[in-house]
């Protein structure tokens, strides 16, 4: 008890990282990693600062601009970003005409993008909603006209039925005939990475060894955190997880390992945009 007339001494319970939730009672496809990602307030702190360095983002901003031109009529049509961050596709989008719906599981992140959009010139609208992208219900059918899930986002998704999950939400929200633009990295890239042909190996391994592991699944450490998950997909997989959600693939463009351009020379690229329309 503090001395009379004396305030209580402050907390610290507001800067301890949230306890990891047991396997069962995390939100589906929410790896371990993932959850401190996204309680981690430094990481949205200086997520602007890290994503600008990052090579494909120019490549990114390009695709956009095809797929996406700017509106006649400026909040015509409306947008979903799954993943949205901080607002690094949904600004671009908002001053593009596009009313944009900003969905991401990271509170802080979703403060950041609020707070960007209030002091941005935009054509179109911004809101901005917390939700787990695999469990989307809380967006209406056909609410929206397109949809773009960027930045590798999507490999996040733990577990391939929640990943499928996801799509399939994704297809039941956008409009038939809505353009939906995706990222995710290329799995044999990794063999182009220091001691990638050994974590390549160990995968394959592991995927026909243990029933919750699946090829391309990884777990490494990325900025300050150590049980960063990621998976990354083979062409085909990424294409008939597409087709089996009810979207019809028109383009599949491959990202050179480094990031910096589209291309169709090399025999291993590093990822993939892949664009697809609602049937």
């Amino acid at each position: 008890m503090p001395p009379m007339n004396q305030p209580p001494k402050p907390s610290d319970f507001s800067l301890r990282r949230p306890e990891k939730p047991p396997s069962w009672c995390r939100p589906a496809g929410v790896a371990p990693g993932t959850w401190d990602y996204v309680h981690q307030g430094a990481i949205a702190d200086h997520y602007d600062d890290f994503v600008a360095d990052v090579a494909m983002a120019n490549v990114e901003q390009q695709i956009l601009r095809d797929f996406f031109p700017p509106q006649e009529k400026p909040g015509d049509q409306t947008m979903i970003d799954l993943g949205c961050g901080t607002g690094r596709t949904a600004i671009p989008l908002a001053q593009a005409g596009y009313d944009v719906i900003g969905v991401d599981l990271s509170q802080t992140m979703l403060q950041r993008l609020s707070e960007k959009a209030k002091a941005a010139d935009l054509g179109g609208k911004v809101a901005a909603v917390r939700a787990n992208l695999v469990e989307l219900d809380c967006l209406a059918d056909h609410s929206a006209d397109h949809a773009v899930c960027l930045f590798s986002t999507m490999g996040m998704i733990a577990g391939r039925k929640h990943r499928r999950q996801m799509l399939s939400h994704v297809h039941r929200i956008v409009r038939p005939g809505g353009i939906f633009l995706l990222h995710v990295h290329h799995r044999w890239a990794a063999l182009r990475e220091k001691g990638g042909i050994a974590a390549t190996m160990k995968s394959i391994i592991k995927s026909f060894d243990k029933s919750e592991h699946e090829f391309g699944d990884s777990v490494y450490e990325y900025r300050g955190l150590d049980q960063m998950f990621m998976h990354r997909f083979g062409r085909m997989e990424i294409e008939r997880d597409l087709q089996s959600t009810g979207w019809q693939v028109e383009h599949c463009l491959r990202l050179s390992i480094d990031g910096k351009r589209l291309t169709m020379r090399l025999p291993i690229c590093g990822g993939f945009f892949v664009v697809a329309r609602a049937t």
